[in-house]
Order: C-alpha cells, then sequence, then structure tokens
C-alpha cells in the first residue's frame, strides 16, 4: 500500500491532537467610518432598515460561530461565550465594534473574535449605505489574546484605559525577583558525556518570568541530592524546581531524595502534571515526579529529565507557582 501523501496544495489544517486544552479567550476591534450624516443615522437609529447597531451585534454573534465556514483551514470551534458591542465615537464619526470570544480548547479563538467583528461591520456597512454610500471599514484587528503556551499578546498599537477596564486582561504569573535553584539530575550530564538541555530549559523559562536563578548539576542518587536540598533550604531559597531521576530506573531516586528531607508532600501538583501531559502522551503516567515543602519555606518541585517533559511541566505548573508560593508564606492568595 502507497504512504499517504500530502494535498497537491499543500495546505492542512494545524494539527493539534496532542496539544493540552487551556482557556482561551481574545477579543477583536475595528471601526466604520459613516461620516457626519451616516453617523447621525446610526446613533439616532433612524435608518431605513432599521436599527444597525442591534442588528450588527446579533450578525456578530453569528459571524464569530461560523468562523470555520469561512475560512477553510480554520478548527470547528463550540465556543462557549461570544459577546459583540458597538460603540459610537462621535468626535470621529465612527462606529467602533469590538468581539470576544471564549472557550477551554486546545486552539486559539482569534479567528472567531475577526470573523465576529468582521461581520458586524459588514452589517452596520450595508444597514448605513442608503443614507451614506462613502463608508470606510478600517483598523480591523486582534486587540489581544490570552490562554496557550504563550499566554496574553496585545497589538503593538496597544490598548486604551477604557479597553482595559472593560476586559481586564489577564497579565502571565511572574515570579518578579524570586530566588530559585534549578537543579539538573543525572549521571551522564554530571560526567560531560552531553549537555544539560533541561536545566537550561528550566533556567530560561524562570527568567522569563522574572526570576533569579541558580543551576547545579548533581550525579543520580539519593544523598547529593538530599544535601542539597538541605542546603536550599537552610538559606532559605523560596523554590527548587529539579529536571530527572524521577523514572522507574535503579538510579532514578528522586522521589526517595525528597521523601528523605520533606515530610509535607503536596500531591496535587504532581498529580495534575501527570493527568495534563498524558494529553501529549500516555508514557506520561510513568513518571514518579512529585512535589513537597522541606522546612516551613522552600518549594520543592520534581520533573522529569527530557527538555520536552520539562516544556510541559512549565507550561503546566509554571502559572501555579506564584500563588504557590504566596501560599506557602500565609499570603493573601485568593
Amino acid at each position: 500500500m502507497d504512504a499517504p501523501t500530502s494535498p497537491a496544495s499543500g495546505f492542512h489544517m494545524a494539527d493539534v491532537r496532542r496539544k493540552r486544552p487551556t482557556l482561551r479567550r481574545a477579543v477583536a476591534v475595528g471601526e466604520l467610518r459613516a461620516g457626519p450624516v451616516g453617523f447621525a443615522a446610526l446613533a439616532g437609529k433612524t435608518l431605513p432598515k432599521g436599527d444597525a447597531l442591534a442588528m450588527a451585534e446579533v450578525a456578530g454573534l453569528q459571524g464569530a460561530k461560523n468562523a470555520a465556514q469561512l475560512m477553510p483551514l480554520c478548527h470547528p470551534l463550540s465556543l462557549e461565550y461570544v459577546d459583540v458591542r458597538c460603540v459610537p465615537v462621535p468626535e470621529r464619526h465612527a462606529i467602533r465594534v469590538y468581539c470576544e470570544t471564549s472557550l477551554t480548547a486546545k486552539t486559539g479563538v482569534e479567528m472567531e473574535a475577526l470573523a465576529g467583528a468582521s461581520a458586524a461591520l459588514l452589517t452596520l456597512y450595508d444597514l448605513t449605505k442608503p443614507v451614506e454610500p462613502a463608508l470606510t471599514i478600517e483598523a480591523v484587528r486582534l486587540l489581544f489574546k490570552e490562554g496557550g503556551k504563550k499566554g496574553l499578546w496585545v497589538h503593538p498599537a496597544g490598548m486604551s484605559d477604557d479597553e482595559r477596564t472593560h476586559y481586564r486582561p489577564q497579565s502571565d504569573p511572574r515570579l518578579d525577583g524570586e530566588s530559585v535553584a534549578v537543579i539538573t539530575l543525572s549521571d551522564r550530564a554530571a560526567a560531560g558525556v552531553y549537555e544539560d538541555k533541561s536545566g537550561a530549559l528550566l533556567e530560561q523559562r524562570l527568567q522569563a518570568m522574572g526570576a533569579d536563578v541558580s543551576r547545579q548539576l548533581l550525579a543520580d542518587g539519593i544523598e547529593p541530592l538530599a544535601s542539597v536540598l538541605r542546603e536550599e533550604a537552610t538559606c532559605g531559597t523560596p523554590l527548587v524546581l529539579c529536571t530527572g531521576g524521577t523514572g522507574f530506573g535503579p538510579r532514578d531516586l528522586a522521589p526517595e531524595a525528597l521523601a528523605q528531607v520533606a515530610p509535607r508532600p503536596l500531591p496535587g501538583l504532581a498529580e495534575l502534571f501527570r493527568s495534563a501531559s498524558s494529553a501529549h502522551t500516555p508514557l506520561a503516567w510513568l513518571s514518579r515526579n512529585t512535589c513537597a515543602l522541606v522546612g516551613d519555606g522552600t518549594l520543592v518541585l520534581l520533573l522529569p529529565g527530557s527538555p520536552k517533559a520539562v516544556a510541559q511541566g512549565m507550561d503546566i505548573l509554571g502559572p501555579l507557582l506564584p500563588h504557590a508560593l504566596a501560599m506557602m508564606r500565609g499570603l493573601p492568595h485568593a
């Protein structure tokens, strides 16, 4: 049997089968410039065809829900929330249209927001052209999006204070100024057989969150790690992330090392990691990664040793770390 071939066009939908569902949100915006005559009829609801603002909001809902019917490579999504607003801007004789979309999914909702805003703007155009044909649709763009691996993205043109107050985009979690120790457990990496890519990736991701990061490379085994964890707790390091030593091999002893120095396990974070990672691979259930408190002020997370697993671990657990540290310190964290 011949191997499957790609379509001659080269087009294909993005493969999201192994992506992890996250809460996604997007807001698109655009304007209809109507001129003084058209704007007065729009704002005053005196257009021949009726209330264009109300009809545009309905059309925006339909446009967002039917994005996949208009754009061939757009994934069909069952949107959980759509809101369309038409805001008059008298100083420009314009109607500013916003479309917000949201759901928990493996892919973003930007195209749905843009389709909704565009449908609303086209409806405004259609209902206004009998009294003012010189209309302009302009500045249609994604205002911001949230969710997925990349978190919050805001258009380079920025957002007004009113837009930020209304939509309240959620900033990515930060670890500004926090001291974080990264420990890689690997006999071969410690011997120089191969490069410590997982530790480097952890350092990079934590620094991107604003943390002050130190790195160590240890051989596998119980005592090397247990000793370092005691030292970090004594020094008051609030967060320690370890990579490696969580498998079934005879030298994979990171959980045993942590158990020696940490009488307060935190199983929920490890359970979340395995459950969410299983969306990528069923092998996630074979990991013995765990989490615990050493003393009263050091949170320790054990992650698997592969760079891919480390990246997934930070995607899944990274957003929870600031909240976890606040809980550990007895600070308000609601």
